[in-house]
């Protein structure tokens, strides 16, 4: 694994990294329901909302699951219960072509096109298309042989990690790595739908980006948008959130989305939250140097001061408005005397003393 990490990484017309805004990524995955119409929609939508990209998942059923395989509980309730695991993937699975159709409707729109290849076959297909990153899903973090594909392809790739271990995480990014290619955002992610707050552990995000020296971001799967806006106060360059039209259409991802006005809420206050975080310097902002001359506190004389006056300590005071000699530079006027009668409450000027 390299010890270089790269500071930005370009994603279609987006820089993604330190000191660039926050690459936000609507999560439609699934929630087309197997109807390329209702994907379009969900550019459309994801576009209008202020993402900067939009993800799907593809995948071919028979190479990613058997007939054996059992759903989630939270499958369970929201899909619909006589349908296998296998029936119910293979219902919503678009074939490729369609994907290739959703590439060139989101280039008209105007946002990213992303899509998680769950397998080899899907992988190709999705870079002869020209997408322009790889996005592996935390289900595929262990999968070797579809890293190792991934690794070949020397495009910005983008790892997510619920589930996973430390131990996994290293792997998968040593694979991803393995020909040379740093071009690597690591997501932090809890894979609960919806995931419980108490189970987020945003702190974890600072311990992938210090084990591997790589960009960082997270991948929310909780029903609010605090959690969001705290990874990108925490440095996330990259937040993912699941997207929909509307939660109560039947799948298994909807409820644990957000719409449009949500997300659109979330976009506004990642933004905001950007431009509250400000520059790491600590100094004044233009605005606070007039309220510096109101509230801060000036040398003045303690009571009516005669001409010939030996200044000492308990005949000064410090007090508003700060136009005079701070208090730090009393040391230039104790032991001095007067020229003059200085008024109590009068500002001490070096010219007035000998």
């Amino acid at each position: 694994m390299s010890a270089k990490a790269e500071t930005t990484i370009r994603i279609g017309n987006r820089l993604i990294g330190h000191n660039q805004p926050c690459f936000i990524v609507a999560e439609a995955g699934v929630n087309h329901n197997g109807s390329i119409e209702l994907a379009k929609r969900l550019i459309d939508g994801a576009k209008e909302a202020g993402a900067d990209a939009v993800k799907f998942q593809t995948w071919v059923t028979g190479e990613i699951v058997t007939r054996y395989s059992k759903k989630a509980a939270y499958q369970e309730e929201n899909w619909d219960e006589s349908d296998s695991f296998f029936e119910s993937i293979k219902k919503i699975e678009l074939p490729h072509k369609a994907f290739g159709e959703l590439s060139e409707y989101a280039k008209k729109a105007g946002i990213i096109f992303l899509s998680t290849p769950d397998d080899i076959i899907s992988l190709d297909y999705l870079v002869g298309i020209g997408m322009p990153a790889i996005k592996i899903g935390s289900g595929g973090i262990t999968d070797i042989r579809l890293l190792k594909r991934i690794s070949e392809k020397n495009l910005p790739m983008i790892l997510s990690t619920g589930m996973s271990t430390m131990e996994e995480v290293k792997d998968a990014v040593n694979i991803l790595k393995s020909k040379g290619n740093d071009k690597l955002i690591i997501l932090h992610c809890t894979s609960n739908y919806p995931a419980r707050t108490e189970d987020v552990n945003l702190r974890a995000m600072k311990t992938l980006q210090e084990s591997f020296n790589t960009l960082v971001g997270y991948s929310d799967h909780t029903q609010d948008i605090a959690t969001p806006i705290a990874a990108v106060a925490m440095g996330a360059c990259l937040v993912e959130k699941h997207f929909t039209l509307d939660k109560n259409l039947p799948g298994p991802d909807h409820k644990a989305s957000l719409d449009p006005k949500d997300f659109g809420g979330m976009v506004n206050n990642i933004r905001r939250t950007e431009v509250i975080l400000g520059y790491p310097e600590k100094k004044p902002v233009e605005r606070e140097y007039e309220i510096i001359r109101v509230i801060r506190r000036s040398i003045v004389a303690n009571n009516d001061t005669p001409k010939g006056t030996k200044l000492m300590d308990e005949l000064l005071a410090f007090k508003l408005p700060g136009t005079g000699l701070p208090p730090k530079d009393i040391t230039k006027v104790i032991g001095r005397k007067t020229k003059r009668l200085i008024r109590k409450d009068e500002q001490i000027k070096l010219e007035d003393l000998e």
